[in-house]
């Protein structure tokens, strides 16, 4: 068996296991939640299970809503999906990958979340609404930190492609660049926040419609619909993780078993971190979630300064 067919199925084994285990992610940070606060807490396995149970239900629309309230949940998760095949597996390449899929990249995300954003206006609700407007707001600043970090890789590695900048560092070059590395890394982990909806943008586990975000915008949904958001929402966490462990991971030995143990540890570690997070501190006021992703931008622009400056060290 050759080389590039050996890559090409660890890439799609790496595939099937990110959609079997993107619903441990919310799990493992509701137990880490759960163990902060001295309770025993949910299953980790528990979306599994809210997932069986909301796929046999029916579903209930309201006499407002259109065509787009009934898609968006599975165009959305169409757009995730797609982002997933963009990625590289550990440091194998995606085999989709063409020069500025990582534009396409950033784009999918917009569309998810405008299709969102138009069911949830499509409800007539007003908690939906404002909902769907600090969704808009908060993203199109977590867009601009994204291609900052996205143009730093490039001028880091340049490579054009999302798999090839993610996965063109040696260790020598990331011990060279690392210090602009984890500045990219530090401002990936804020839009992961953002765009994920947690603390301290969002407070996914909120029950006062004033504060909500994505929970707002998806009040009005139920059954498979629901399920589909769910999920969708799972696997876009896990799709930031592959992108935030892909960043921090040097290219050890292409379909290395120790570097997938270190891909799928960072992955998992980053859940851990994220319930660490949302144990210790409370959601931002909305007023200062501007403030937190510009200085993540800061951060960012700050990592594109570093490698202009000093050079991106290795690169394959």
């Amino acid at each position: 068996m050759s080389e590039h067919t050996l890559n090409f199925i660890l890439w799609c084994a790496n595939l099937i296991i990110s959609l079997l285990a993107a619903p441990l992610l919310p799990g493992i940070i509701n137990k880490v939640k759960a163990f902060y606060a001295g309770r025993k807490g949910p299953r980790v396995l528990q979306l599994y299970y809210d997932l069986a149970k909301l796929m046999k239900k029916s579903s209930v629309y309201s006499t407002s809503r259109g065509l787009i309230f009934e898609l968006a949940p599975w165009g959305s998760l169409a757009t995730v999906l797609l982002m997933l095949l963009l990625l590289p597996a550990a440091c194998l390449a995606s085999p989709l990958a063409f020069p500025g899929d990582m534009i396409l990249f950033v784009y999918l995300a917009g569309c998810g979340r405008m299709l969102t954003v138009l069911a949830a206006m499509e409800t007539a609700s007003a908690f939906e609404g404002m909902g769907a407007s600090r969704e808009c707001q908060f993203s199109m600043l977590a867009e601009g930190v994204m291609l900052a970090v996205l143009a730093a890789l490039v001028l880091l590695t340049r490579n054009f492609t999302l798999s090839g900048a993610l996965t063109s560092l040696t260790p020598a070059g990331w011990f060279s660049g690392g210090t602009a590395i984890l500045f990219l890394a530090a401002a990936l982990y804020i839009v992961m926040l953002c765009e994920n909806c947690r603390v301290p943008v969002d407070d996914p586990e909120t029950h006062l419609e004033l504060t909500m975000i994505h929970e707002a915008m998806i009040l009005d949904n139920s059954g498979p619909e629901l399920a589909a958001i769910h999920y969708s929402a799972a696997l876009k966490l896990w799709v930031f993780g592959v992108f935030l462990a892909t960043l921090l991971l040097p290219d050890l030995a292409a379909g290395s078993w120790l570097e997938f143990v270190i891909f799928y540890a960072l992955i998992f570690g980053m859940a851990v971190s994220i319930g660490v997070i949302e144990s210790v501190m409370a959601r931002y006021r909305f007023l200062k979630v501007p403030q937190l992703l510009a200085g993540a931008l800061a951060v960012a622009l700050l990592g594109i300064v570093l490698i202009a400056i000093f050079g991106g060290g290795f690169v394959k």
